[in-house]
């Protein structure tokens, strides 16, 4: 069988991780029908930091494409990426085009794909915040609706589906994010001590927060607001770590914004070292869906700075508290973050082996084909 796998921004290189992982173990396994994986990268990610630093540290091939396409407004970063994708599609002839989550990459490939009469499979499908105004909500949804497989992690994402009509190719197989950090939580440790030591922090002692939404970013209120929260934060508590996403960057000087010594702005790190952030931190702000999962399977306290959620459970749990990008809210959201009805993470997003059933499953449709 052949896939091509398309990857472009920063959380889809940690999915495509536990893939191409689990297809080596697949094809070791069965020699006889192998999994033959073809990966292309649009460049919708670019920076070294944002891209190449994850396929060295998290030992991905290096991709067979790169397109190249980087940064743009929607409509033309996706037009470019479906004229190239579809160009690569057509050379290579796959059985299948694996995607990612809900970017542009995302979107783009299951198009390009789906107008070939190539089968699409959708990672990470079903997933909802129900915020139309949201680019990657759109994503989602379309990207669900031309897709053959449908591999969803969690229980709520199937019901999603079932209620949008779609039950076809639906697979609850788990969440392949927590395939990663259970894997990669102890070659974290490697780098542990380097990462805390050079940012002179101890565990427990800071609070991590990460902001690159479009909702917030694009929106000088919001974010002037997120901003002033955190400065409060960190000065009446403990320092505020802010690894800066290279589109906040942009709109934070375009918008005159400052930051006190006590809010420590640094580059964008790689997944190990946030890993170790994310592990030692006393509690995480975030609008990134990833690192709400992650905060929640570190057992971490979590304030996400958006109005809803796709990743309800974390919320329903205890571990995570909506606050929008209201100041106040936000501030009260840290002083009364709070810990009860935890689940563990194993019985809601599956056991670490999502990505062994993605390649078991389509596997076994490819041989079902041939048949």
């Amino acid at each position: 069988m052949k896939l091509v796998s398309i990857i472009g921004a920063r959380p889809q290189f940690i999915k495509a991780a536990a893939v191409s992982r689990a297809t080596v173990e697949y094809n070791k396994n069965n020699s006889d029908s192998p999994i033959n994986v073809i990966t292309l990268h649009t460049g919708q990610h670019y920076d070294r930091n944002m891209s190449q630093v994850f396929f060295h540290e998290l030992d991905i091939p290096e991709p067979n494409y790169n397109l190249g396409v980087g940064s743009g407004f929607h409509g033309e970063q996706t037009g470019k990426m479906l004229q190239k994708i579809e160009a690569v599609l057509k050379k290579e002839k796959p059985d299948c085009c694996l995607v990612y989550g809900d970017t542009n990459s995302t979107v783009a490939g299951a198009l390009a794909a789906a107008k070939l009469h190539i089968r699409v499979a959708h990672v990470e499908a079903g997933l909802r915040s129900f915020n139309r105004k949201m680019p990657e909500e759109i994503n989602r949804v379309v990207t669900d609706h031309i897709s053959d497989f449908l591999f969803c992690p969690t229980e709520t994402s199937v019901d999603n589906l079932s209620k949008e009509g779609i039950s076809a190719g639906v697979h609850h197989v788990g969440d392949v994010m927590f395939d990663c950090i259970r894997f990669y939580a102890k070659r974290a440790k490697t780098v542990e001590k380097k990462t805390l030591e050079g940012l002179d922090i101890h565990s427990g002692s800071y609070y991590l927060a990460t902001v690159h939404r479009a909702e917030n970013t694009n929106d000088s209120a919001r974010l002037t607001h997120i901003f002033q929260a955190l400065d409060e934060i960190a000065t009446i508590d403990c320092p505020v770590v802010l690894p800066l996403h290279p589109r906040t960057v942009k709109y934070v000087q375009r918008h005159g914004l400052k930051f006190s010594d006590d809010v420590r702005v640094i580059q964008p790190v790689s997944y190990l070292e946030m890993v170790v952030l994310e592990s030692h931190a006393r509690l995480i702000l975030t609008d990134s869906g990833g690192v709400q999962k992650e905060a929640y399977w570190f057992s971490v306290p979590c304030i996400t700075l958006r109005d809803e959620t796709e990743w309800v459970e974390t919320v329903e749990s205890g571990w995570n508290i909506l606050t929008g990008a209201d100041k106040h809210r936000i501030i009260d959201g840290v002083k009364h973050s709070y810990r009860s009805r935890h689940v563990s993470p194993e019985s809601v997003y599956g056991n670490g082996s999502a990505a062994n059933h993605i390649c078991e499953i389509l596997q076994g449709a490819a041989s079902d084909c041939v048949r």
